[in-house]
């Protein structure tokens, strides 16, 4: 778990000892705590609780680096999303907790929360899946970062490729 959530979050671990183990992905003394609690019983999945932890992630170059770097140790995406608001790769860990990676499609707050009173939010407030392989050639092309986080642009994706 420890070197999962390293990877994921390229998080380091600040203190580590047999009961607890603090990590951070930036100066903070943590942002993740493990603590070792043998007698727990293993999670099957149906208890309710918080569904994901979402991280932004400054612009689509970073959330595609990271894509790449986490395929290269075998972390794939669970869900690849394109949410209208961000773009969004949610990973699963080996006990089930959801961590979303994201980025923006808007270029500032307020354009991003008047997109709740749209339509297109009304109407699809989840978003669309693509294909993150299709989407980093598309970035690995030169396509403008305007064109990568564009709402809609996951049923571009194919047609642009093909």
């Amino acid at each position: 778990m420890i070197a999962w959530y390293g990877e994921v979050l390229n998080a380091k671990i600040r203190a580590k000892g047999p009961l607890l183990c603090f990590m951070s992905f930036d100066e903070e003394h943590h942002r993740l705590a493990f603590v070792n609690q043998p007698k727990l019983a293993v999670r099957d999945g149906k208890q309710a609780g918080v569904d994901h932890l979402a991280y932004s992630l400054r612009d689509m170059g970073e959330l595609l680096t990271a894509y790449a770097r986490l395929k290269r140790k075998g972390i794939l995406p669970v869900w690849p999303v394109n949410h209208g608001l961000t773009t969004s790769l949610y990973y699963q860990d080996m006990d089930g907790n959801k961590v979303e990676l994201q980025v923006d499609n808007f270029a500032t707050p307020k354009e991003l929360q008047d997109w709740f009173s749209t339509d297109a939010f009304r109407g699809n407030p989840i978003g669309v899946q693509f294909d993150p392989e299709a989407l980093l050639a598309l970035y690995e092309s030169g396509a403008p970062h305007a064109e990568l986080i564009r709402i809609g642009f996951p049923e571009k994706v194919a047609a642009t490729l093909s």
